[in-house]
């Protein structure tokens, strides 16, 4: 009976912070109007398991084959204050895609949270899973929709949901989007869901991919994904980005470490590619941002939605970016020429630096170095003697195209300065000036 009582004082504590800072934030900024005007609500979408409701905004002029986008409101939200505050509905205006908008009912969730902690609402076929499969399915049929570019988004409950549909039906989605959301499978009830959202939970990245992997029979390819959260976050702990990340890098098989890591307006991004050198993950940490959407509010382009509860201007309109990131209206873009600062190289650690280059001779034809640059290598691993990274830096530094032949110079590896490597490498991405 203790443990019992425990754990009902721990839920009570847990279920009473949640809704002092969703009730302390829902304060904040500018009141939001309960109905837009914009969207239309739609019915008889299919048996509804999940007792939802369906609003869409189809622009005037829908390009043929349009991509959908389905938009997952937060907590204490519906449909149309969510899309006030970001802003869906008017991107498509210029884009010509559809947006849909799941809607939770209170009678489901008393706070009019999506239900992704329950395994009855988020498993493939059941519950509210199964209803917004549905209303995918309606709009496909309604508006011609382009099977191959229905694409998913969330914020905080909402980017929770996303994980799990993103997971139980990978084969309907070519990308989503996790805003301050937390990763698929983290909670199963209602204690474990209040603990995640306070601590983030601890699983190496096999077992939180594993839970991925399990939801559906489908084998890849998998979706892109844009991850987004405030690294002061009060109400989802950061953490939980870290884990959506390990969750889906794992699913990938992509390494820990991101290919780039550079400056977005201020803020931290991060991207994963591919074999194919396809952008496939970012993460963009919101500096000094609690829970909510990152906006840039106002006129001009680059600019959308209304700063209130959980939307917050921080200068980056996340809505923009991720129409471009998972190509919903078009080609991805490459960011890194927007960052305000140019996107910083990897450099790899010493214990890396064999892998990295057997990574970038691999992308090159057999060249007469290639056996040389392994031979230190295999010296190293072997323990003969000491090891010289400079032929390796150089290798790397070459086949990126920041290093011209030493042939054509008279210099040979052996010879190159660590230093002036590095500072003719930084002066050619623009990170220093002569």
């Amino acid at each position: 009976m203790k443990g019992l009582k425990d754990t009902l004082v721990s839920l009570t504590h847990l279920r009473q912070r949640f809704e002092r800072l969703i009730a302390s934030a829902a304060k904040r900024g500018r009141p939001v109007p309960a109905v837009s005007g914009r969207l239309d609500e739609v019915v008889g979408f299919g048996s509804n398991p999940g007792n939802l409701r369906m609003f869409t905004h189809v622009p005037r002029q829908v390009s043929a084959a349009p991509a959908l986008v389905v938009a997952l409101h937060g907590c204490s939200q519906t449909s149309n204050v969510y899309d006030h505050g970001y802003g869906w509905s008017p991107l498509p205006d210029d884009q010509g895609f559809v947006v849909m908008f799941p809607e939770q009912q209170r009678a489901n969730n008393p706070n009019t949270c999506f239900n992704w902690f329950l395994p009855s609402d988020t498993q493939r076929g059941r519950g509210e899973a199964l209803s917004i499969y549905q209303m995918v399915e309606r709009a496909i049929v309604d508006h011609g929709i382009d099977p191959g570019r229905v694409f998913i988004v969330g914020l905080s409950a909402g980017g929770a949901m996303a994980s799990a549909m993103l997971a139980a039906y990978p084969e309907v989605f070519a990308g989503g989007a996790i805003v301050a959301g937390l990763p698929y499978g983290c909670a199963a009830n209602v204690q474990e869901a209040f603990e995640a959202m306070a601590r983030g939970r601890d699983q190496d990245a096999q077992t939180w991919g594993n839970l991925v992997r399990s939801a559906s029979p489908h084998h890849g390819p998998w979706p892109k994904l844009s991850i987004w959260h405030g690294t002061s976050d009060t109400i989802v702990n950061p953490k939980n980005m870290e884990d959506s990340l390990r969750q889906w890098l794992d699913v990938h098989g992509l390494p820990a470490r991101p290919r780039v890591e550079h400056e977005l307006e201020g803020h931290s991004r991060r991207v994963w590619r591919n074999e194919d050198d396809e952008d496939v993950i970012e993460a963009i940490a919101i500096r000094g941002m609690d829970h909510g959407v990152p906006l840039a509010t106002g006129q001009g382009p680059e600019r959308c939605g209304n700063a209130g509860p959980f939307h917050i201007d921080v200068g980056l309109s996340s809505g923009h970016h991720i129409v471009r990131f998972l190509g919903i209206a078009g080609q991805p873009a490459a960011f890194e020429d927007r960052a305000s600062v140019a996107p910083l190289v990897p450099i790899a650690l010493p214990q890396e630096l064999p892998s990295l280059a057997a990574r970038q001779s691999a992308r090159q034809d057999m060249s007469s170095g290639r056996a040389e640059h392994m031979r230190h290598a295999e010296d190293r691993d072997a323990g003969t003697g000491a090891y010289d990274p400079r032929p390796v830096i150089a290798a790397a530094l070459k086949a990126a195209g920041l290093l011209g032949d030493h042939k054509t110079t008279g210099a040979t590896p052996d010879a190159l300065d660590p230093r002036k490597v590095i500072t003719a490498t930084l002066r050619s991405v623009g990170l220093l000036k002569d």
